[in-house]
């Protein structure tokens, strides 16, 4: 008699989908902008369960039911509108990110003459001043995590609050999800934190992948783990061909 395969681990990426997915809950009706593989996934795997109201692109100009289909148009006009009122809510990566949750997408090195060029500025101020922008980082390294960024793209706390009221009426960044954990920025004066661990991660490897010295509680819970429905939806119907795993091994 054969023995039935038992139940599949739940994988790194598995966990990364649901940490993503999880900064959208009690979002209300916003639009979910997700940049990037693992987002996209937990943004859909969001509006399937616990946030039925978000909004889904196509990325150009079309609202769009869980399966793709066009449900209504997108107006431009319509779109600024909702991101200077706040009614969206990005997750955007970061070829940079340091304490305070300033982001540079820009270069790295110095302005006049940068060692690399990356994607450029793009709408990444406009994003951090008029409605809450999370950020998903692949790989937690100190090449990312860094004091001070080059540049600042998206705007942090600090920058934020130096700005005046202006640029602090929407701004809010809610999570910052790695292949290592969850950070954000619920401390006094608003520093990045360690928030959760991916199961199999430690704090001393999360310590090691950051250049700046986090705020880790003494007990640092590990990501929640997704329910069997959640984990059906993304195994089965939202990422069938297992292309998460491509962006984060277990």
């Amino acid at each position: 008699m054969t023995t039935p395969p038992g139940p599949r681990a739940i994988t790194r990426a598995e966990y990364c989908v649901i940490a993503c997915a999880d900064a959208w809950r009690d979002n209300g009706e916003v639009l979910a902008s997700p940049m990037g593989l693992i987002p996209s996934l937990g943004a859909r795997l969001a509006k399937r369960t616990f946030s039925p109201d978000l909004l889904l692109t196509d990325g150009e100009a079309m609202i769009v039911d869980l399966d793709g289909t066009p449900e209504g148009w997108l107006p431009y006009r319509r779109h600024l509108a909702m991101v200077t009122g706040g009614k969206r809510h990005v997750m955007m990566g970061a070829g940079q990110i340091d304490r305070f949750g300033n982001q540079n997408i820009s270069c790295i090195g110095d302005w006049e003459q940068p060692a690399r060029q990356l994607l450029g500025v793009r709408g990444a101020p406009v994003n951090t001043l008029n409605n809450p922008v999370s950020y998903w980082v692949p790989k937690h390294s100190p090449r990312v995590f860094v004091e001070r960024v080059d540049m600042i793209s998206g705007v942090g706390y600090d920058s934020a609050a130096a700005a005046g009221p202006s640029a602090t009426r929407y701004h809010r960044i809610p999570r910052v999800v790695t292949d290592l954990g969850v950070l954000d920025f619920a401390t006094p004066d608003r520093s990045m934190r360690l928030a959760s661990l991916h199961p199999g991660v430690t704090v001393d490897t999360v310590r090691a992948a950051t250049g700046f010295a986090l705020t880790i509680a003494d007990d640092v819970p590990c990501t929640r783990e997704p329910t069997a429905g959640e984990l059906r939806l993304i195994r089965e119907v939202i990422d069938p061909m297992g292309t998460r795993d491509r962006e984060v091994s277990s």
